[in-house]
C-alpha cells in the first residue's frame, strides 16, 4: 500500500505522500517539527491542532485540516490521522485500502504529559514506527518524578541567588515543562524562539504558565529567582552574558547518557523526552496488532533485529526524519548500556554491555526535537 521513495512515504493509490523532504504536490503531515513539517509543497493536510504551528513556521500554505478520526477518502483509499501524543496537535496517518490498514506514527510518546492529546493504539496490519530511543537503556522516570526534580533545582539555584537556565526545544519541550512546574519559586523567562511559539499555542486556547520574553534591555537583577527556558544552542552563546550567576541545564532523553551530559557542560540534565522509551516502542508495537513493522529514524538495526527475533516481519526505512538530535556532531561515547538479545536469550547487563550505538543517531544534524 505504502512505497518508500526519494521523496518521502508514498501511496500510490490516492497520490500523497507523508511527511515528505521533497516538494511534492499533496502532502499529509503528522506535526510541525522541521523534520516533518517542511517548505514547498503544493498542498498540505495536517490536524487542526498542528495548523497554527504549521503556519507560523512556513508562511502562507495551502493548508487543509482535519479533527482527529475525521477521514478523508481519495481514489477508495481511506485516510485518518489519530493522536500521537508528541506534542500539541501530533498525528499517526491510517491508511485503508481493499480491506488493508497501514499506520505511520510520525514522532510518537505514550506517556501523558499535560498537554498534549494522548496517545491513541491503532490497530494495523503494518506499522511504521520511529525508534529513536530503540535501546533497552533507555527508560523514562514518571514524567512527575522529573519535574519534581527540575523544580528542586530551580529553587535550590534560587535560594542560592543563581539564575536557572533550561536548554528545551521551542517546540514541545519547552511548553510541556511550562505546563508543569511550580512557577512559586520564580518568575519564568522565555527566549524569543521559545516565547514565538508560545504566543501561538496559547492563542489556540492551550494553557501555560505566564511567562516574560528576554529583552536586551532588562536588567540583571530582574532575573532574580528566575527559570530561563531557551533553546540548547543559545546555552553556550554570547546570549547569556546578561543572567549573571546562572546554573545551567538540559532536558532530553539523551541526558539518561552520561557521556552526553559530561559533553554538553551543564550543570544538570533532566532526562525528559518527547518519543517513546523501549518498554513503551514495545508496547506500542504489541497493541497495533501488527504482524509487519518498519521501524525508520533511530537505532533501526537493533530494533529491526529485536522484532524479527519475535517473530515479526521488520525492516528498516530509510527516512531523513531525525528524532530527538540535540547538536552532538561527531560524539563518540563508550557508554554501558543494555543491547537486546534474542527471546530466551540472556541481555548484557548495564555493568558488561558496551557499545559506540550509545550516540544519538544522526547526531550531525541539528534538528529542533529532543
Amino acid at each position: 500500500m505504502l512505497e518508500f521513495s526519494e521523496r518521502g512515504i508514498y501511496c500510490p493509490a490516492a497520490d500523497i505522500y507523508i511527511d515528505p523532504w521533497k516538494p511534492v504536490s499533496r502532502a499529509v503531515i503528522t506535526h510541525g517539527h522541521s523534520d516533518h513539517a517542511r517548505p514547498g509543497h503544493e498542498h498540505y493536510l495536517a490536524t487542526d491542532a498542528a495548523a497554527p504551528v504549521i503556519r507560523h513556521r512556513l508562511g502562507d500554505v495551502t493548508l487543509e485540516t482535519v479533527v482527529y478520526g475525521e477521514t478523508r477518502t481519495i481514489n477508495g483509499v481511506t485516510i485518518s490521522l489519530h493522536p500521537a501524543g508528541h506534542i500539541p496537535g501530533s498525528a499517526q496517518v491510517r491508511i485503508a485500502y481493499r480491506g488493508e490498514v497501514w499506520v505511520v506514527s510520525g514522532d510518537y510518546k505514550t506517556e501523558a504529559d499535560g498537554l498534549s492529546e494522548g496517545f491513541e493504539p491503532l490497530a494495523c496490519h503494518t506499522f511504521i514506527t520511529e525508534c529513536t530511543f530503540g535501546l533497552p537503556a533507555f527508560k523514562w522516570r514518571a514524567q512527575s518524578d522529573v519535574m519534581a526534580d527540575l523544580n528542586a533545582w530551580w529553587a535550590g539555584n534560587a535560594d542560592a541567588g543563581r539564575v536557572s537556565v533550561i536548554g528545551a526545544y521551542s517546540l514541545g519541550k519547552a511548553q510541556r515543562i511550562l505546563a508543569n512546574i511550580d512557577t512559586r519559586i520564580g518568575p519564568v523567562f522565555t527566549h524569543g524562539a521559545v516565547e514565538a511559539t508560545n504566543a501561538v499555542l496559547r492563542a489556540q486556547g492551550l494553557t501555560l504558565s505566564p511567562t516574560t520574553r528576554v529583552d536586551p534591555g532588562m536588567e540583571r537583577k530582574a532575573f532574580a529567582r528566575g527559570l530561563v527556558i531557551a533553546p540548547p544552542s543559545a546555552l553556550g552563546s554570547a546570549w547569556m552574558r546578561r543572567f549573571g550567576d546562572v546554573s545551567t541545564a538540559l532536558a532530553s532523553g539523551w541526558m539518561a547518557l552520561r557521556g552526553i551530559r559530561r559533553r554538553r557542560a551543564a550543570d544538570r540534565g533532566f532526562v525528559l523526552s518527547d518519543h517513546v522509551d523501549w518498554p513503551s516502542l514495545n508496547a506500542a508495537i504489541d497493541a497495533t496488532g501488527a504482524t509487519r513493522v518498519y521501524v525508520t529514524h533511530g537505532y533501526t538495526g537493533v530494533v529491526s533485529r529485536w522484532l524479527q527475533s519475535r517473530g515479526l516481519e521488520a525492516g528498516i526505512v530509510e527516512t531523513r526524519f531525525e528524532g530527538e538530535q540535540l547538536e552532538t556532531a561527531g560524539a563518540e561515547t563508550s557508554e554501558e548500556i543494555d543491547v537486546p538479545a534474542a527471546p530466551g536469550a540472556a541481555h548484557a547487563s548495564n555493568e558488561t554491555a558496551s557499545t559506540s550505538a550509545a550516540i544519538p543517531p544522526n547526531a550531525s544534524q541539528a534538528h529542533d526535537d529532543p
